[in-house]
């Protein structure tokens, strides 16, 4: 139904940037929060960034002042420009979406993408 494609990923060096690309397609009827998240090896799924439907972005404390999250709502994509990577960004970012289908207009449910490998080497 509906499925969200990540680009982006990479290897680059501290102090390199890197973009990451989230696209939504499918039976969209609405999408809310959209938001990356990572995960390290052997590590738990934290929170990196999300943005709301009226684009207010948040930010985890780790990645502020660095990182900077977008999205065009016209394109049903969010986009997440980092700078100052550091040897501990390294991770699988997986996008999320909070998407409500047109087949269930008033509930919207969690997306996930596959993922993209993001490793900086120090």
């Amino acid at each position: 139904q509906v499925q969200l494609v990540e680009s982006g990923g990479g290897l680059v060096q501290a102090g390199g940037s890197l973009r990451l690309s989230c696209a939504a397609s499918g039976n969209i009827f609405r999408i809310n929060d959209m938001g990356w998240y990572r995960q390290a090896a052997g590590k738990q799924l934290d929170l990196v960034a999300f943005i709301t439907s009226g684009g207010s972005p948040n930010y985890a404390e780790s990645v502020k002042g660095r990182f900077t999250i977008s999205r065009d709502n016209g394109k049903n994509t969010v986009y997440l420009q980092m700078n100052s990577l550091k040897p501990e960004d390294t991770a699988v970012y997986y996008c999320n979406g909070k998407i409500a289908t047109t087949s269930n207009k008033w509930a919207p449910s969690n997306y996930w993408g596959q993922g993209t490998q993001v490793t900086v080497s120090s």
